[in-house]
């Protein structure tokens, strides 16, 4: 029993490790971009002021809506005041938006946070993972992730969303059943874990059409 325990204890560790990894590429991707593109703001002011020196309005125009459409790639589009959150939740969204994936997210959080920063990836990366695996088995124009996160009195409270393409889901205790791999399933065991260790709460709610996972976190 020992040995089996600290088996698992080392593939959920590497699982773990893998995550994170994955999310750090995806963020240092996304800042990599920003990077770039004030690397090349000096470059862009010189470009505006030749055109104005000669008086050409139109070029002037043409440049501004390519600079504002190039910067919309990689501006971010969520703060939510708390520096791990931001990273994670641009990160996936950059990413469901290149698979054709609204999202639509409210999130507020506090600057301090009990949750640490790993426990915080943990939980949000493989939300988010879920859902955008969800979403791809829908036509690009069913998509849709929402995402809403705030306090509730002294409790943080995490809200996901997704269509799905799935019937409702049988439910056991607080797991749906999963046609998925590996992976996926021992994603949902370390949300869970993590949620249990913290003292939370969760709740999983499959109707036809639309998956929601709901967490409450006590930063007390």
């Amino acid at each position: 029993m020992r040995l089996f325990k600290k088996k698992e204890d080392q593939r959920i560790a590497a699982y773990q490790r893998e995550l994170i990894e994955t999310h750090y590429a995806e963020v240092e991707n996304m800042y990599r971009q920003i990077r770039g593109w004030r690397h090349d703001y000096r470059n862009h002011i010189q470009t505006l002021k030749a055109y104005a020196a000669a008086g050409n309005m139109d070029a002037i125009r043409s440049y501004l809506d390519e600079l504002d459409t190039d910067l919309a790639t990689v501006d971010t589009v969520i703060k939510t005041g708390n520096a791990m959150a931001d990273a994670i939740l641009n990160s996936k969204i950059s990413l469901a938006k290149a698979k054709q994936i609204p999202v639509h997210a409210d999130a507020h959080i506090p600057l301090a946070l009990t949750t640490s920063d790993i426990d915080l990836c943990v939980i949000l990366g493989n939300l988010f993972d879920n859902a955008i695996e969800a979403s791809l088995k829908l036509p690009e124009d069913q998509r849709m992730i929402r995402i809403y996160m705030d306090m509730k009195n002294t409790q943080l409270y995490i809200s996901f969303t997704n269509l799905t393409a799935d019937k409702k889901r049988q439910k056991t205790g607080r797991v749906f059943s999963s046609t998925k791999g590996e992976g996926h399933g021992l994603g949902l065991v370390r949300i869970d874990a993590v949620v249990d260790r913290l003292g939370g709460y969760l709740s999983r709610n499959s109707e036809s059409g639309a998956f929601t996972t709901e967490i409450l976190l006590p930063q007390q």
